[in-house]
């Protein structure tokens, strides 16, 4: 329900400041390499914070480890192509490292004119590119792993000669997965980068633009006691934000801000009966206005039947971005 600010999109635990592309039906994700997708509409546990409408988890699966693939998909007006396989010799049937890359990109605007010429006399100026990389090592027979990725989002339209619209973004980062010996809790953790930024350009107009980079870091704790489940963990975020453009007389409106933010959390989700209860609290601090929020949260679930269940959820949410519009 909220602006698109107010949503946010996490791939690989890297965030996304922008998940769509110019031809709006398409995303910069390639359903090819998805591995889990989690959709938290509202009322989400104290895991996720800084966001006050919705949250997008996004997951890609990992390189085969047992022999080198590939496909390829072209049609009208986008191209794909995907390659993944072991990196190093393999071990009991499978290898220890794989890689996987991906990259799709559209030419639409050149084959408008031959597929879609009803659609507009002047073409259909609308162009993306993707690229997505990704090195997983396990470190062990138990599932333990380290993953390194890397991700290009790339837009660029021409309106008729009298201006360009381009945005991109790029970053990158690390995550893990680690088991430690027969002990009952796992640990993940992420450490990423992301750069967002668009552009205007005009031949009756200066240029205008809009930049936010920043870093994300968490580790998380999940504890097992029978079915239920107690996960705590720390994170840490940092963005520049950089905004400027020129007015009518020539003056320069420029707003550069840094911001950092710290958060830790505790989660508890236990069964009782036909209940599945999920209380969380989170405390978010936000250092460069010197400001905590304390957030506590509760989702509960009643199966009535294996067929349906009713839920609930809701709690206390805060964030720190907010959107600069020009009209």
């Amino acid at each position: 329900g909220g602006p698109p600010i107010q949503n946010k999109v996490l791939l690989d635990g890297a965030v996304i400041y922008n998940p769509f592309h110019s031809i709006g039906f398409f995303s910069v994700f390639d359903t090819d390499l998805l591995n889990n997708f989690e959709v938290y509409a509202g009322g989400f546990g104290a895991n996720h914070g800084g966001r006050i409408s919705s949250i997008m988890d996004i997951s890609t699966r990992d390189g085969n480890r047992t022999r080198l693939a590939g496909k390829a998909n072209v049609n009208t007006f986008t191209g794909k192509f995907m390659l993944e396989g072991p990196l190093a010799p393999k071990k009991d049937g499978a290898a220890p490292v794989t890689f996987m890359l991906s990259a799709k990109g559209s030419f639409l605007e050149q084959s408008a004119d031959v597929f879609y010429p009803y659609a507009d006399s002047t073409g259909l100026p609308f162009n993306f590119f993707d690229g997505y990389g990704k090195i997983t090592a396990y470190t062990g027979d138990n599932g333990s792993k380290v993953n390194f990725f890397g991700f290009s989002h790339n837009d660029w339209v021409n309106f008729n000669q009298t201006s360009d619209l381009n945005w991109r973004s790029a970053g990158g980062g690390a995550n893990f997965f680690l088991i430690p010996g027969a002990a009952n809790v796992n640990i993940d953790g992420v450490f990423s980068y992301s750069n967002y930024l668009i552009n205007l350009e005009e031949t009756a107009a200066p240029p205008r633009s809009s930049e936010i980079n920043g870093f994300n870091f968490n580790v998380n704790f999940h504890q097992y006691y029978g079915i239920n489940r107690l996960s705590y963990g720390i994170e840490a975020n940092g963005f520049s934000t950089d905004f400027r453009y020129e007015n009518g007389q020539g003056r320069t409106i420029a707003q550069i801000e840094n911001t950092t933010e710290f958060a830790t959390y505790v989660r508890y989700k236990f069964l009782a009966g036909r209940f599945v209860f999920d209380p969380s609290v989170r405390v978010h601090y936000y250092a460069s206005l010197n400001e905590a929020s304390l957030e506590p949260r509760l989702s509960m679930k009643m199966n009535i039947t294996e067929h349906f269940r009713l839920k609930a959820a809701g709690g206390l949410y805060s964030q720190n971005l907010i959107a600069a519009n020009s009209d």
